[in-house]
């Protein structure tokens, strides 16, 4: 409860702890101030919001390629939020040269993380995961994925919901290209059993490691 001002010309500036994400906000109204007439007027100040937005077509992808020399084996994050009405596509893909890749793919509607690391060559079923999160993604709605990898612990988050698991092997990310690619797998062929399909629709502020991923592509 937020007490007001007591005279017609006072204001009364409260600043929250905690940000609040929210779509709505609603106040009622607990009591009226005895000595005056009825009357509310409330002003919201947001937080500063930056959005980089990018479209694709269902016939291409965004590749970034990063220097190795910069990067760690063991720590990864990945974050993005997606919208779109196509039930299929591929959002995420990375491989290597032995076989090891990583793809987030949209499937009927859900998002699905399959890793193939570690143990490729000596137990290859074994080195597979597959993680599905989340329904009815295709819904022209915002949302939010996370990708985290902190040595062989693996963080999935789709809207707040999150899966934690091992991934199995001797997990090393020097297995895998210096090379994302967001929206469809450059080259198809590789990976096996994927459907392939790229992903028609929008992402916004994608982000690797901490480096805006749309913002490099708008400056080439």
């Amino acid at each position: 409860a937020f007490s007001g001002n007591t005279n017609a010309d006072s204001v009364v500036y409260y600043k929250l702890q905690h940000s609040i994400k929210a779509r709505f906000l609603r106040f009622v109204p607990l009591d009226w101030n005895p000595n005056g007439r009825i009357g509310m007027r409330i002003e919201v100040y947001g937080c500063t919001y930056r959005s980089e937005v990018v479209g694709f077509d269902g016939k291409s992808c965004l590749i970034y390629t990063f220097n190795q020399k910069l990067m760690s084996a063991l720590k990864d994050v990945i974050s993005l939020k997606f919208k779109t009405i196509q039930s299929d596509g591929i959002l995420l893909h990375r491989e290597g040269q032995n076989g090891d890749h990583i793809t987030l793919e949209l499937i009927k509607g859900k998002l699905s993380l399959l890793s193939n690391l570690g143990d490729t060559k000596t137990h290859p079923s074994n080195a597979q995961i597959n993680i599905t999160l989340g329904s009815l993604l295709d819904d022209q709605h915002w949302h939010s994925v996370l990708i985290e990898h902190f040595n062989n612990q693996v963080n999935f988050t789709v809207d707040k919901h999150t899966h934690h698991f091992h991934a199995k092997g001797e997990f090393n990310y020097l297995d895998l290209d210096y090379e994302l690619s967001f929206g469809g797998i450059p080259v198809p062929g590789k990976s096996g059993t994927l459907s392939r399909r790229n992903f028609h629709g929008c992402f916004e502020n994608i982000y690797y490691n901490g480096v805006n991923i749309i913002d490099l592509a708008r400056r080439h």
